[in-house]
């Protein structure tokens, strides 16, 4: 039995790696940097003496989550948990950014997550044991201008795990969205948003997230927001009008800038 870790080469899923390491727990990690991830392996064998597999995949192609199942399979491994941890934002105007950096998000936020979640969730349901955590955000609470297709993908990811988490609760199998704030990893970079003082006045340190992910889905919650204020804005969404939230929100993302 062992944990699969998608994004593991840096930032959240580095860190779940190593966190999910200090357990004792075998390992599977998977991306894009197969460098990357062949270092972080020979670290966490010689700290922890666990078990490390590396499959480079990159989760915006289509077949990848097929093949990565496969690769996994033909290892004779087996996904206790999965940690659906890949994802990307981009900030930005919708109508002048590039479509296939939009769709790029949709393919790796939401429909590798899907398949991924498609093709291990059976075996954990038959043999009544299982858990699987779906890093979304905060920002799934509301709508998101300027950031208008990560918002919804991260929408999709907290709905999509709830109603599994009822599915699957009376099989056994434990199914957690995590919602974190801005955190200082790689992603804020990406994103265009790494100077920004807001993002630095407010981000979270990302051991915070990662335990308060694990520690929701060993208690089996089916929502955990990380961090106070990050819970009180996601709890006050349910009473700000819809147009007042879409408006807080694009501003912030303006600031950022």
């Amino acid at each position: 039995m062992a944990t699969l870790i998608t994004g593991a080469s840096a930032g959240l899923g580095e860190g779940f790696a190593r966190a999910v390491a200090a357990q004792g727990d075998d390992l599977i990690l998977t991306a894009r940097r197969i460098d990357r991830l062949e270092a972080l392996a020979a670290d966490l064998r010689a700290a922890h003496g666990v078990k490390v597999h590396v499959f480079a995949a990159d989760l915006a192609h289509h077949a990848a989550p097929d093949h990565l199942v496969a690769d996994i399979a033909a290892a004779g491994l087996t996904v206790d948990t999965l940690i659906n941890n890949a994802g990307f934002g981009t900030r930005g105007v919708f109508a002048e950014a590039a479509l296939e950096t939009q769709t790029g998000q949709i393919d790796v936020n939401c429909r590798a997550l899907v398949a991924l979640t498609h093709a291990l969730l059976p075996p954990m349901v038959a043999r009544k044991s299982g858990a699987i955590l779906n890093i979304a955000s905060v920002a799934a609470f509301q709508p998101g201008p300027w950031m208008a297709v990560y918002y919804a993908t991260k929408a999709f990811v907290l709905s999509f795990s709830e109603a599994l988490h009822e599915e699957v609760k009376p099989s056994g199998v434990r199914v957690t969205a995590l919602c974190p704030g801005p955190t200082r990893t790689e992603f804020a970079e990406v994103a265009g948003m790494g100077d920004s003082e807001l993002f630095e006045r407010f981000a979270s340190a990302p051991d915070t997230v990662i335990r308060d992910g694990l520690s929701a889905l060993k208690a089996g919650q089916a929502i955990k927001v990380s961090g106070l204020m990050n819970t009180l804005m996601a709890d006050s969404i349910r009473f700000t009008p819809r147009v007042f939230a879409r408006r807080i929100a694009g501003a912030l993302q303006k600031a950022r800038g």
